[in-house]
């Protein structure tokens, strides 16, 4: 019989919940919640730290590394604006936000799914990040979007009512929405230009150069990806399942450059050549791999995008005529059929 014990998180110093047991096992996972993520459920005398409840410590991924990554900054009190949120779904996951008075979230264009009353939405040019002031901000702000491949605009959601209010955005295709806390993640993280949903007001959205040749060539992402620096909270999405490995100084992952979510800009990002032309050219998996060198954590996707593309692309019927995929004769009735 399943578990039905009901759990709440606390995530970005905000109550999360209830959840199911299974939820935050894939939530450990996918690396939005870690180790010292705060648990509690009906029975517990106070809120307990996840590396001290059995049910769920032994899902932990290195555990002996975490001393290696960057210390973590003590923040009192943030500067970004302070929002709740409610995960909801499985694979095609939406995240709704909720804004006190006052309180603002920024989103890329095209993924709000609802608003209640007393939510007002602007446009604005370039981030949308509160310390982006004057006009000389919001142009630069709008040339690095556009170095990222980014639309120019992105928009604010604030809260212009005297109670609470809710906006709702959804993933573009099939993944999973990790929430991630920079203020928690020391304050910078690296990611995908396109895997950037959504964000509290204050988050800072800029470019990061790749400073090697190689990665800026054949990285995938070329020498561009996307910086999100602050102490609020943000949302990114990935394909597939999510997979988040702490690396130890010096430890080393080979990965798809399409597999590539994130990562804390402590993890040194490097391109390796696969090693065989023979490999290279009849192996499927392209010509180079992305190495990444540790201290910090990095976040993978088993779905990226462009694979997904690709595939859709490859079963799509060519000449205009329905493929048939059960058919023993696959090209050959296509023919027929066109002759017909």
């Amino acid at each position: 019989m399943p578990d039905e014990t009901q759990w709440y998180m606390a995530i970005g110093g905000h109550q999360v919940g209830p959840v199911s047991a299974s939820e935050i096992v894939s939530n450990v996972k996918n690396g939005s919640i870690d180790a010292e993520t705060l648990l509690f459920s009906a029975g517990m005398a106070n809120w307990t730290a996840l590396s001290k409840v059995p049910q769920f410590a032994q899902y932990l991924r290195g555990a002996t590394a975490t001393s290696a990554a960057p210390p973590r900054p003590d923040l009192p009190n943030r500067r970004a604006n302070e929002i709740d949120f409610e995960l909801h779904g499985a694979e095609m996951q939406f995240v709704e936000v909720t804004l006190d008075p006052g309180e603002s979230a920024v989103a890329e264009a095209g993924t709000m799914m609802y608003m209640t009353h007393g939510i007002e939405m602007e446009t604005v040019f370039g981030d949308g990040s509160a310390k982006q002031t004057g006009f000389m901000g919001a142009v630069l702000g709008a040339g690095k979007r556009l170095l990222t491949g980014e639309s120019l605009f992105m928009t604010v959601y604030s809260n212009s009512a005297q109670t609470k209010a809710r906006v709702a955005f959804a993933a573009p295709f099939a993944g999973h929405i990790l929430p991630m806390d920079l203020r928690l993640l020391g304050g910078t993280l690296i990611c995908q230009k396109d895997s950037f949903l959504c964000a509290a007001r204050g988050v800072s959205l800029s470019i990061a150069f790749q400073k090697r040749l190689g990665v800026g060539l054949f990285g995938g992402e070329g020498f561009i990806m996307q910086r999100l620096e602050g102490d609020g909270l943000c949302f990114v999405h990935a394909g597939g399942t999510v997979m988040a490995l702490e690396l130890a100084a010096g430890e080393t992952l080979r990965v798809d450059t399409g597999c590539l979510v994130a990562l804390q800009p402590s993890v040194d990002y490097d391109i390796q050549y696969v090693g065989k032309i023979k490999t290279a050219l009849f192996g499927g998996e392209g010509i180079f791999f992305a190495k990444l060198t540790g201290p910090g954590k990095v976040w993978l996707q088993s779905l990226p995008l462009s694979r997904l593309a690709d595939r859709i692309y490859k079963a799509a019927p060519q000449t205009g005529s329905r493929k048939g995929e059960g058919s023993i004769l696959g090209g050959l009735g296509n023919i027929f059929e066109s002759n017909s």
